[in-house]
């Protein structure tokens, strides 16, 4: 397990549980330096000074918010570790919420939270045992790096998980995407849900979900290595334009099927909810969405950090 890269506490209500953070996950990407193409010499970045033009050490480099292009405000790391906030210390819950009433695209990398001590043992071990038996996650605020972030705390084979979330107002509008206007029958639909069935699985396991792109940096290196001929890559096939919708979605569904080595028989169907009847006042509604959805659109955002 890696070193803690923040020790802290849990504040839930008058609950506080001691705890040490760290990394949730490992990066396994192949890494790649910069060499002079000519001689194999290695390309560096170096930290230069642009009022003495020159190259300065670690320890004479610190942080600065710049007030003016002649004026910086020097903010040290004791600045930061001692924020006049109640998340510089804890991560302070808030809230429970449903876990599937948190859009996943606010949710970002996560960090395992270590009992810290003996004497954090019980309380950490109750909010776990609460959060399993309620079913839901707290929503917490916390204050690292010099900024207040938002997270959400769960639990994951009975240690507690915090993850990193997004302000509201850090999530794009993407009412501008939207395709243009196109009607899609009821058919399609049943198609497209029998495809999904084909594909549904019960795990994210098997050699469908490994880092192919890794294992292919890895023989090219290996090949290299060698003075052996690189692998061949497979020729990329043009994606076709789909004329018709629903062949598509059948011979997808026969070819997934076949894939698993199941009889490429008839999709099933599913029997869709006939839609409800629109009430009198739906124009009005989409009118205060439209308003709402403008309205966020100009707020100004708030400085997250300095």
């Amino acid at each position: 397990m890696p070193r803690a890269i923040w020790s802290g506490a849990i504040s839930f209500g008058l609950v506080t549980v001691p705890i040490q953070v760290v990394s949730a996950t490992e990066d396994h990407s192949i890494r790649f330096h910069q060499y002079h193409l000519t001689d194999q010499g290695r390309v560096r970045y170096r930290k230069v000074c642009e009022l003495e033009d020159r190259e300065v050490s670690q320890e004479e480099i610190g942080k600065g918010y710049e007030l003016t292009k002649t004026q910086v405000i020097p903010i040290t790391d004791e600045d930061l570790s001692n924020l006049p906030l109640p998340t510089a210390k804890a991560i302070e819950i808030d809230a429970f919420v449903p876990l599937g009433s948190v859009d996943p695209i606010r949710i970002a990398e996560g960090y395992y939270l270590q009992p810290a001590g003996q004497v954090a043992a019980k309380p950490y071990k109750l909010l776990v045992q609460a959060l399993s038996r309620s079913s839901k996650v707290a929503v917490a605020k916390y204050a690292w790096s010099g900024r207040e972030r938002l997270g959400l705390l769960r639990v994951r084979d009975d240690v507690l998980v915090l993850h990193a979330m997004r302000w509201p107002d850090e999530i794009r509008d993407p009412a501008e995407l939207l395709p243009p206007p196109a009607e899609v029958s009821e058919a399609e639909i049943e198609g497209a849900l029998a495809l999904m069935d084909t594909m549904t699985v019960e795990e994210l396991e098997g050699p469908e979900f490994q880092d192919r792109y890794t294992e292919a940096i890895a023989q090219i290196i290996e090949a290299k290595r060698g003075d052996r001929p690189l692998p061949q890559a497979p020729e990329p096939e043009e994606p076709a334009a789909v004329l018709d919708l629903m062949a598509a979605l059948q011979e997808s569904v026969s070819k997934a099927k076949a894939s698993r080595g199941e009889p490429a028989g008839p999709a099933e169907v599913h029997e869709l909810p006939q839609p409800k009847k629109a009430a009198a006042k739906k124009p009005q509604a989409k009118k205060a969405a439209t308003k709402k959805s403008a309205t966020k659109r100009t707020a100004g955002r708030r400085p997250r950090s300095a």
